[in-house]
């Protein structure tokens, strides 16, 4: 299998990466659909780096925003904090990203919800951060529900390996930040391997902005990996994920890819365009 050329595949930072491609994986579906072209297409030595949401909506971690009636302090946190603090001035002080700032300054009246969300199962230090709180995706979702990040993503990681059965490693990532500041790892989501200082929330957001921005975050790996390691094929991984036409990385994105408003996507809207949830990355 070193010999790729009838396999679909590219090249990016000297690396092999060969797309993984399904259709929307359901709540409660298992992950054959990568595991087993990942059984197929792997061999010794490579990595298989998978998307956290897939993971997640196996495990059925979808919450209902629906279901939440926003309180005062999450229509606060969603108008006068996000909307126009973090819109109109902390984020150009900060110089946090212009699409961010866009966002921010024309977020859906759902988004208080949403913090509401956020506020009961994160709580505050994580309600405070303006956008991508607690590594909670509203894109790739059906209807008013929202997927929260995989239940223990090394024991999956781990799981999957075994399934595969090959001398591989298996990563989940999520593409939030992980930071650096005079030679320590931090994020602001609520987990991370070992090595990168998780569950800051706001505040590692706040002090990752006068830091380096190192990349997508690995939540759970079946190996013992450093970091930079980690980072470096998560990065490749979310390179490839940039290239795609389909992604959807913000609420903002999935009607211009679905042409469906956000809290009306259905699994059938999901299903009508092909996923990329995993990559295999091999060294050249």
């Amino acid at each position: 299998m070193s010999d790729v050329k009838d396999i679909k595949h590219v090249i990016i930072r000297g690396h092999i990466v060969i797309p993984i491609e399904t259709g929307y994986i359901k709540p409660n579906e298992d992950l054959s659909s990568i595991i087993e072209p990942a059984k197929r297409l792997m061999q010794d030595g490579d990595y298989l780096v998978i998307a956290e949401t897939p993971v997640s909506v196996s495990q059925n971690r979808l919450v209902d925003e629906a279901e939440y009636t926003p309180s005062l302090t999450a229509k606060f946190l969603t108008t006068v904090w996000s909307k126009y603090l973090w819109g109109y001035v902390f984020g150009p002080i900060l110089g946090i990203k212009k699409r961010t700032i866009r966002n921010l300054r024309k977020l859906p009246e759902q988004t208080k919800a949403h913090k509401e969300v956020v506020l009961q199962l994160y709580g505050l230090k994580h309600a405070l951060k303006p956008a991508s709180e607690a590594g909670i995706d509203l894109s790739n979702a059906p209807g008013t529900c929202v997927s929260l990040l995989p239940e223990n993503p090394e024991k999956v990681a781990k799981e999957i390996k075994e399934q595969i059965g090959k001398e591989v490693c298996v990563m989940i990532i999520d593409t939030d930040a992980t930071y650096m500041k005079n030679g320590k790892y931090f994020t602001g989501l609520p987990i991370a391997i070992e090595g990168i200082d998780a569950d800051n929330g706001f505040f590692g957001y706040v002090k990752g902005q006068l830091s380096e921005n190192m990349g997508s975050t690995p939540l759970g790996c079946s190996e013992k990996m450093d970091v930079e390691t980690a980072l470096k094929f998560a990065n490749i991984a979310e390179d490839y994920q940039k290239s795609l036409s389909t992604e959807m990385k913000t609420i903002h994105s999935v009607k211009a890819v679905l042409g469906t408003e956000m809290d009306e996507v259905t699994v059938e809207a999901l299903d009508s365009i092909t996923h990329t949830p995993a990559v295999i990355i091999r060294k050249q």
